[in-house]
């Protein structure tokens, strides 16, 4: 594995995991994802489908510029694993089962009324905050799975 590949590869979808998590994920996607049924399914099907459209658009242009020597194999595979693994984690319930299984369950509920220690505001209702442990889990998840994706671009 050329490590230069691998680095240009793992920033480009980096990046691109982020545009696509936070600027081209709907609204209603966000929403329905961690529904129950064929509602959250499809709609983390669309998110993934787009994520992954996202990332696609950004690493081939990088690709490109840096004449990074990739196979349509290793992309397949790279960027297969990254949505199903996405699509898996979006899902809400599965990220909330791991959490548990994990002994994070405590801080996968940091953020939210349902931590011990939640802020509160002087009348005693849910404080605003940035962020959520959830959220902080979910996507060092989908950082890891990038690893993974990344590693199996560049060398397959």
């Amino acid at each position: 594995m050329d490590a230069a590949t691998f680095a240009a590869v793992f920033i480009a979808q980096y990046v691109a995991h982020s545009v696509g998590d936070h600027w081209v994920q709907t609204s209603t996607q966000s929403a329905n994802k961690g529904q129950a049924g064929w509602t959250g399914r499809l709609a983390g099907a669309r998110h993934v489908a787009t994520l992954t459209t996202t990332k696609v658009a950004l690493l081939l242009p990088v690709a490109a510029l840096l004449s990074l020597h990739l196979s349509a194999l290793g992309l397949v595979a790279g960027l297969g694993v990254d949505a199903v693994s996405h699509w898996w984690a979006d899902r809400r319930s599965t990220l909330a089962w791991l959490a548990k299984v994990t002994g994070q369950s405590e801080f996968y509920s940091l953020g939210t009324g349902a931590h011990p220690a939640h802020p509160v505001t002087a009348g005693g209702k849910p404080a605003a905050h940035l962020g959520t442990g959830a959220y902080a889990l979910d996507q060092s998840f989908h950082h890891l799975w990038l690893l993974i994706a990344a590693v199996l671009i560049a060398t397959l």
